[in-house]
């Protein structure tokens, strides 16, 4: 993919003038742009272990050196990044499998915790393409198509212990109980996600403070709603400024792709009265999950809207399951080829073959099979002896 003049108009990419005129039509480098965040979003999945059989269920199946080349993310993509920490959360509150995955396996990894995302830095290389040293968090989404309506069904709870008590803000329980839990009988959540986040942005921010930093956030589905979560927590809590010098801000951008409401009004007037924190809410419009839960609960939209309809899409099958609609990889092929009310054309050359990696979505006649994203044997490895063993994690060192 192209990089266009995005080293050059990066700020504005990111919404330093909240995308004004940008959205419609939608700019070519903002359609690279999303893409781009998009895919490292993508990655969450693409690694993810769902397979409940597996001792590594609900963790990364590829270790932080390995997951960009695993997940397809280095070969012709001029943005390139190295992830430097992963991230895991539990939560103290019953929540969907959906939400939080459990191994059936006695000798599951953690039964408490499932891998939620990754913190990555823009190498050099990187950083020339970019405009600047990006650093990226990316939170994973639901992983299971079910109850979705259901899974989102929480009341909402006082934010008070991420935003601080002056902040009359309130936000989904499942989502926060995610984002604040921890759990001291595991190995992996003796501290929550949020305060795994907070460290490892510390360390990174630190490393590069005499370089031009920005902070991107990218997530979808429940990612998305952690994504601007943690992006007001960011922010609120002066993360993003340095230590040593007060002046110097790094910008704090959240691509929300499919995000269901997370907060009431509060929550909404606490992210527009934030400094350097800009929120893109990017949505399908035959996709449902964005709608729930419903106004009538409280809970309303944040952030700046782009809205497409992938319904107008000549590749893709015109019915199907509400999954096909919410599915990310449907979300960035509608990123690449939408133009409003006009007939959609893929202006990015993105591989309809994408969009079938989890679903049967593209028209037949493209001859694509559907499903396609599997492990090798579904994970198991034959041995010296020729039996055949359940071999789906890589360790990291």
């Amino acid at each position: 993919m192209s990089a266009g003049n995005i080293a050059k108009r990066w700020k504005e990419l990111s919404g330093q003038q909240k995308w004004k005129g940008l959205l419609d039509p939608l700019d070519i480098d903002l359609r690279r742009y999303l893409i781009h965040y998009g895919e490292m979003a993508q990655a969450t999945y693409d690694t993810f272990n769902s397979e409940r059989k597996s001792k590594f269920a609900g963790d990364s199946r590829y270790s932080m050196k390995h997951l960009f080349s695993k997940v397809g993310l280095i070969s012709n993509n001029p943005f390139q990044y190295q992830p430097v920490k992963y991230l895991y959360a539990t939560s103290k509150i019953g929540v969907p499998e959906s939400f939080i995955l459990k191994p059936l396996s006695k000798e599951a990894w953690n039964g408490e915790s499932n891998w939620i995302g990754y913190i990555a830095v823009a190498t050099d290389s990187g950083k020339a393409v970019l405009g600047r040293r990006d650093i990226v968090l990316a939170w994973r989404g639901t992983v299971q198509p079910i109850e979705w309506v259901k899974d989102f069904d929480f009341p909402l709870k006082s934010a008070s212990e991420i935003l601080g008590e002056d902040r009359n803000a309130h936000v989904h329980e499942g989502f926060l109980s995610i984002y604040t839990s921890d759990n001291p009988h595991s190995q992996y959540n003796k501290t929550s996600v949020r305060e795994q986040m907070h460290d490892g942005l510390k360390q990174v921010l630190d490393q590069y403070k005499n370089e031009d930093v920005s902070l991107t956030i990218t997530g979808h589905s429940l990612g998305a709603a952690l994504t601007t979560l943690s992006a007001a927590d960011i922010v609120a809590n002066g993360l993003n400024r340095s230590k040593t010098r007060a002046t110097k801000v790094c910008p704090v951008t959240a691509f929300a792709f499919a995000c269901p409401r997370t907060g009431d009004w509060g929550f909404r007037q606490t992210c527009n009265s934030l400094d350097n924190l800009s929120i893109l809410r990017v949505q399908n419009t035959p996709d449902i999950v964005p709608n729930v839960p419903p106004l009538t609960a409280g809970y309303v939209d944040v952030g700046e809207l782009l809205e497409f309809d992938t319904i107008r899409s000549m590749y893709l099958k015109p019915t199907g399951e509400f999954i096909r609609w919410h599915n990310l990889e449907t979300y960035l092929h509608g990123v690449a080829g939408t133009q409003g009310i006009n007939p959609f054309h893929l202006d990015v050359k993105r591989d309809i073959a994408l969009v079938n990696k989890e679903l049967d979505f593209v028209k037949t006649e493209y001859l694509v099979p559907a499903r396609w994203w599997l492990e090798k044997n579904k994970g198991m490895v034959q041995q010296k002896d020729g039996t055949w063993i359940l071999d789906d994690h890589e360790d990291d060192p």
